[in-house]
């Protein structure tokens, strides 16, 4: 799982349909954050970066502001930072277009990515010069359905894809679902690893059609590749995925690890021999964390997978090493840049951090590490690098050099200025166990008045709050809200352990450590007790509808995409097998589990104004589930509102709903947490 008018009326929103007349008139508080949401995205967004393979020059590419998903793909030479980036695209008039996926070749001459610049919306495989310089991008593929990864092979001869064909509506567990009807789910769709010959630009599916590929890895000779793979439906058995190795020119596949959690980002050591991964209790595909083990590769992998059989290890593949065993943070991108250490991103106690550990186990090195949100590129010597960095008060930026060293290359957001209060670190102990968490307090006004505040809960339950930019939190504090965001049992940072704390035990340790954290804010902070509001999205939107049952402590709640049912849950998602080694067995086999932790069983006990926001397509946490409590809390007579974003999945994705998100969840704190005669404290819209 995973991430408004004045709500004076009980009742049920469709977007886009109001069941009674027309929208009363925006209050003035809603006009001023709709600007200052406004002009947040006006901000430019560095949604990926990547270094040359000589370091040499640094590509990236950046959101054009105004638009959904167009971005345009930026070229630096680092060793002339006095010149202007080249764009790289494949728009022939130079038109927005969505673009992105980067890949160097391994002369750094070229770039792979995909694009939208053809014909139809899907995204197509181009390759282009670099320098800019080399004439128009060739485009590579023309496939109907769905393309991911680009990668080049180690002998710059082809790239490597991720494809679905015959799919284009495969838009994975967080986008919206396909509409089903007939026989459902007859053939659901294979992504597979696929070869495009640059020259020629020919196709060539190579995995196996009975194989859901995740991810991939070329190996440093190009023979084959290692992959995370699940059988089909992919989008389910994620939770199940096993490491294999594919031949590239054969297809035969073998199996190197089964793991006990989930695994993912396969990185091989550059002589071959030995390949890394990260292996933990992850929730949500793409959101990766966990420890980094090694297993060695035998030349030759004489055990082929027959799929239809079990599928068994080579009998000289030996166990996989855990070589950040105890470590007290999550791994959560790996790289191995040399023979002698693994260097992998980490989140540490609510920071980010770089880290290095040698391949046969030993002690961990701290890199570099500070608060704040980082996207990481290494270069192929393990200390230079590409980095993506934002914090709190400071859009991204790129910034590139020597790890912890860097020097920032680009000033996209330079007249962009944020202002808020204190930005802290919170940390408190529960159950013999320290707890972190951050709290952002508003600019104090004069009066000297204590702030409301929200507490937010981020979505996973695997994944972890970084002090990174974050509109939700501009837009809190700029009305006067301080804003808390726990990292309670169950979120990274504080190593496998603490992960794990919550398996079984959902809305127990984990709100208990919640509360505790509030009482450690309310005892050091200028906020008031009595206007406090909770509000989260998936997990954070499930712990919600869980806070306003078990205590009285919340005057307001906004729950998106929670799960106020698990029983019900559990035979309506379309991803119920991530459920298995969080509640330890399936709800047919032990109910009471899923009993014990759902919220709509102490339903009665609500007294909190609840505003809940759902996805109408959306597969991960179906809107039923949102059905069920609002119903709930309507029957009892408990002040509710209930928006469905026509459309959706489990993130929305269209800008209109983005912001009706955000505005509709300030709008619903401001009506439910009243400062009494007491006037509100004005939007403060970021300066430019």
């Amino acid at each position: 799982m995973r991430a408004a008018s004045l709500a004076v009326a009980v009742g049920c929103w469709v977007w886009g349909a109001l069941a009674s007349g027309a929208a009363p008139a925006p209050a003035p508080a809603r006009v001023e954050a709709s600007a200052t949401y406004d002009a947040l995205q006006r901000l430019v967004r560095i949604r990926e970066v990547s270094l040359s393979p000589d370091g040499t020059r640094v590509a990236w590419a950046e959101s054009v502001p105004g638009t959904a998903e167009a971005a345009r793909l930026q070229v630096r030479e680092l060793a002339h930072p006095e010149r202007a980036p080249v764009r790289v695209t494949a728009s022939k008039d130079g038109a927005p277009c969505a673009e992105g996926s980067l890949s160097w070749s391994p002369d750094g001459r070229q770039l792979a990515f995909l694009s939208t610049a053809g014909e139809g919306r899907a995204k197509q495989l181009y390759v282009a010069d670099a320098s800019g310089t080399g004439g128009p991008a060739r485009r590579l593929t023309t496939v109907k359905g769905v393309l991911a990864a680009p990668k080049w092979s180690p002998d710059g001869r082809s790239v490597g894809l991720l494809v679905i064909e015959g799919a284009e509506d495969a838009l994975g567990p967080r986008g919206p679902a396909a509409r089903e009807t007939g026989v459902v789910q007859t053939s659901p769709p294979v992504k597979r690893f696929a070869v495009v010959t640059v020259e020629d630009a020919r196709l060539r599916p190579v995995s196996p059609a009975a194989l859901f590929i995740h991810e991939y890895a070329w190996s440093p000779d190009g023979a084959r590749v290692a992959v995370t793979a699940s059988k089909p439906p992919g989008d389910a058995n994620w939770w199940s995925a096993r490491v294999y190795a594919v031949e590239a020119g054969t297809g035969e596949t073998s199996l190197l690890h089964t793991p006990r959690w989930q695994v993912a980002e396969p990185a091989w050591s550059p002589d071959g021999r030995q390949l890394a991964f990260i292996e933990g209790l992850m929730s949500d595909e793409g959101n990766t964390g966990g420890d980094v083990l090694v297993v060695s590769v035998p030349e030759r992998l004489a055990a082929k997978v027959r799929f239809g059989e079990k599928a068994e290890l080579p009998a000289k593949v030996p166990p996989a090493r855990n070589v950040t065993e105890g470590l007290k943070a999550t791994a959560t991108d790996l790289f191995w840049p040399t023979a002698e250490r693994l260097v992998f991103v980490a989140q540490a106690q609510g920071e980010a951090a770089l880290m290095a550990v040698a391949p046969r186990g030993g002690g961990v090195t701290t890199l570099w590490r500070g608060p704040e949100h980082v996207t990481v590129s290494l270069g192929k010597d393990g200390v230079t690098s590409a980095v993506v960095r934002d914090s709190i008060t400071q859009a991204p930026e790129l910034w590139t050099g020597r790890v912890g060293a860097w020097k920032q290359v680009t000033r996209l957001n330079a007249d962009v200025r944020v202002t808020v209060g204190d930005v802290r670190s919170v940390t408190w102990a529960r159950d013999g166990q320290p707890v972190q968490g951050w709290l952002v307090l508003p600019v104090p006004d004069a009066s000297g008045r204590k702030a409301p505040m929200v507490t937010v809960v981020h979505g996973g339950p695997a994944a972890g709050v970084l002090a990174g930019f974050s509109p939700q939190t501009v837009l809190f504090t700029a009305r006067g809200y301080a804003v808390f965001m726990p990292n309670p049992r169950g979120s990274y940072g504080q190593g496998a352990a603490f992960v794990q704390a919550n398996r079984r035990d959902f809305g127990f340790g984990d709100f208990n450590d919640v509360l505790a954290g509030l009482d450690a804010v309310l005892a050091s902070a200028p906020v008031d007790p009595a206007r406090q509001g909770i509000t989260g999205w998936s997990y954070g939107g499930f712990l919600t509808m869980w806070a306003v049952t078990r205590t009285q402590r919340f005057q307001a709640a906004v729950a998106g995409a929670g799960i106020a049912n698990w029983q019900s849950y559990y035979g309506t998602n379309h991803i119920d097998s991530w459920m298995l080694p969080y509640f330890g067995a399936s709800v047919y086999d032990e109910p009471e589990v899923y009993t014990r932790s759902s919220p709509i069983n102490g339903v009665k006990q609500v007294k909190a104004p609840t505003l809940v926001l759902h996805g109408e397509r959306d597969l991960e946490v179906p809107a039923s589930q949102g059905y069920e409590f609002h119903k709930a809390l309507k029957t009892l007579g408990v002040k509710t509102q209930l928006v469905i974003y026509a459309d959706e999945g489990h993130s929305l994705r269209k800008p209109e709903h983005q912001k009706d998100r955000l505005l509709r969840t300030l709008d619903w704190f401001d009506a439910n947490l009243p400062a009494g005669t007491e006037s509100k404290p004005k939007v403060r819209a970021p300066a430019r």
